[in-house]
């Protein structure tokens, strides 16, 4: 593997010169690609690459629709195999493996346990389950069944193995290590997937490479929408200025996601391609229960017979998910009877440990880009992707039915094969070896951590480990700046500084306030936006978005209303005001706003 080098440069970041002028002064390109989630990304990266000359739109910001509602996992898909997906799981482990070699910044090893209560249960139901799809009367899953699993799992990872095989233990051994776990169980397994604990990051990650890699031919510009078709080409919308224009391209990849059907109806084709469900989680500040993961995420069945998680992260505990069939047209809202569901499955592996609503500090769901299913229930409907092309008025659309987070790369480079072969151009390069972003030169060892330090000076070394931490080897340019400018830690949340600030503004395609709280950074995830936070920021960044008074207040209301409303953070909204955090109130005020449009197709 070899490191291209470009993270260290001081060079300006190709994030930065995107504008929606560089798409109304040259309206047209081989390829265009509606969607902004991380498939439409990675497919616009390995489309760059190989010199294709491809504009992306995205008509929120780029990563907040599905892709920003993960449950932070870069997984093998363990329970992929009782449906026979072994395809998907082989190329997921894979893809697992390969993104910790070339996404160390973002993707690590992650440590996993399975608490198990009986031996033999599920034996009987798991061949009716795999044959049919179907889940009937919960049947909790023993040791012997998840045993099987595993073994098979650990064949699948067998190649290029980064992280360790499984271990069974029993209850003494179990209850030596996780103490708080509830006594009555029989066993726990233990085995690796992989953590991302900054997806949207690491989507911009994977944009900055395509933009730097494809010069003036790679384009992409968030809050752009495609509204219409017009002409033989694609009616966009700037939503900055509601102003409306034609762009033309030879082909367009629909990666919309939960919204495929939506994005194709609007172009003049009526599609049922997709089915997708709900998936929820809250993150809670609860010390206790942190303390008794014991840095491990618990993955296990709960009684209905659903795969759920309880996973520290940053300092909270995350708990997820459900899956619950979900209109795309409608937002995705975590409701209070899930926050019960979620209670209840903590309860169940934590008995002892108390948890309550006001230890939430964020709560989000979103609708994953599943194929329709029919009478098929949610957990068994096919985590796969398929590529579907079609033509109408003159526009040759690819459809990218399905896709997750593990299989991104892969999923880009597929989708990438398939429009390449219809513009009659050649690959140049594969991305199974090429580091992603900040992750190119990345630091593994001690030694070569200070050597990186040493090459890097202008603050202090701690200060460096945790820019290094969050942003991977492009903390150079950042170190560069604040050497440059000095910083000043921000009064509100002393982790993070005005320069930090200013230059992910400046840098990172900053549209709203809420591309900067709840995307560039973590101050929404961890539950510290409140009112005093974004008053903060948003003084910090006025200036450098072009924001007069007017601008900066309205841009503060409408985060601490949608803070409020979708993700039941009522402190972003001061003392004086009140919402509703499962069903809100006051909802005119957010039809105004962009993440309110990036559910629904005008």
């Amino acid at each position: 593997m070899t490191s291209s080098g470009h993270p260290g440069d001081a060079t300006v970041p190709a994030l930065t010169g995107q504008s929606i002028a560089r798409l109304t002064e040259r309206p047209n390109a081989e390829v265009l690609i509606i969607g902004g989630g991380i498939n439409g990304i990675s497919t616009f990266r390995d489309l760059a690459l190989q010199g294709v000359d491809v504009a992306l739109v995205e008509r929120a910001d780029f990563c907040s629709g599905a892709s920003a509602a993960s449950s932070h996992m870069i997984h093998g898909g363990i329970r992929y195999l009782e449906n026979g997906e072994f395809r998907l799981v082989r190329e997921s482990v894979m893809e697992r493996n390969a993104l910790i070699s070339l996404a160390p910044h973002y993707v690590k090893p992650l440590r996993t346990t399975v608490p198990i209560f009986t031996t033999f249960s599920g034996l009987l139901n798991a061949p009716m389950r795999f044959l049919t799809h179907r889940q009937g009367k919960p049947s909790e899953r023993g040791a012997v069944l998840i045993k099987a699993g595993l073994v098979l799992y650990d064949f699948f990872s067998r190649g290029g193995r980064a992280v360790p095989r499984h271990r069974f233990q029993g209850r003494k051994a179990s209850l030596a290590e996780l103490p708080r776990l509830n006594p009555s169980i029989k066993y726990t397994a233990t085995y690796y997937d992989a953590s991302m604990h900054d997806p949207e990051r690491l989507a911009l990650d994977v944009l900055r490479d395509g933009l730097e890699a494809g010069g003036d031919r790679a384009r992409a510009v968030n809050y752009v929408e495609a509204v219409g078709a017009e002409d033989g080409g694609v009616l966009l919308r700037d939503h900055r200025t509601g102003e409306e224009f034609a762009f033309d391209a030879d082909l367009v990849v629909n990666a919309s996601g939960p919204w495929t059907d939506l994005t194709n109806r609007a172009l003049g084709e009526d599609t049922s391609y997709m089915g997708g469900t709900k998936g929820s989680h809250i993150v809670l500040d609860n010390p206790e229960l942190l303390e008794a993961t014991d840095g491990r995420e618990l993955f296990f069945e709960h009684s209905d017979g659903r795969i759920v998680l309880i996973y520290p992260l940053k300092g909270r505990v995350m708990v997820g998910t459900t899956d619950i069939d979900a209109d795309p047209a409608e937002p995705a809202l975590c409701t209070e009877e899930e926050v019960d569901y979620f209670f209840d499955l903590i309860a169940h592996v934590f008995p002892d440990i108390p948890v309550d609503r006001s230890q939430i500090v964020y709560r989000f769901s979103g609708i994953r880009p599943l194929p329709g299913h029919g009478d098929t229930q949610p957990g068994f409907v096919s985590r796969d992707y398929r590529i579907v092309p079609s033509a109408v008025d003159g526009v040759k659309t690819l459809s990218l039915v399905g896709g997750k987070w593990t299989t991104f790369r892969a999923l880009g480079e597929q989708l990438s094969d398939e429009v390449l072969a219809r513009l009659r151009r050649p690959r140049r390069q594969r991305t199974a070896e090429r580091p992603i972003g900040g992750g190119d030169g990345y630091p593994r060892s001690e030694r070569e951590r200070e050597n990186w330090l040493a090459e890097h000076p202008g603050v202090e070394r701690a200060r460096a480990l945790t820019l290094l931490e969050r942003y991977g080897t492009y903390a150079a340019r950042l170190i560069e700046a604040i050497a440059r400018e000095g910083e000043k830690p921000l009064t509100s949340a002393p982790d993070y500084t005005d320069t930090e600030l200013r230059y992910l503004a400046r840098h990172e395609s900053v549209v709203q306030l809420a591309d900067l709280v709840q995307r560039r950074t973590s101050l929404a995830f961890t539950g510290r936006a409140d009112a005093a936070v974004l008053a903060e920021v948003a003084d910090v960044v006025a200036p450098v978005l072009g924001w007069d008074a007017e601008r900066r207040d309205e841009e503060v209301h409408r985060l601490a209303v949608l803070l409020a409303q979708r993700h039941g953070v009522a402190s972003a909204l001061g003392s004086g005001t009140a919402a509703d955090p499962a069903h809100g109130t006051g909802e005119a005020q957010l039809q105004e706003n962009q993440e309110d449009r990036a559910h629904r197709v005008s």
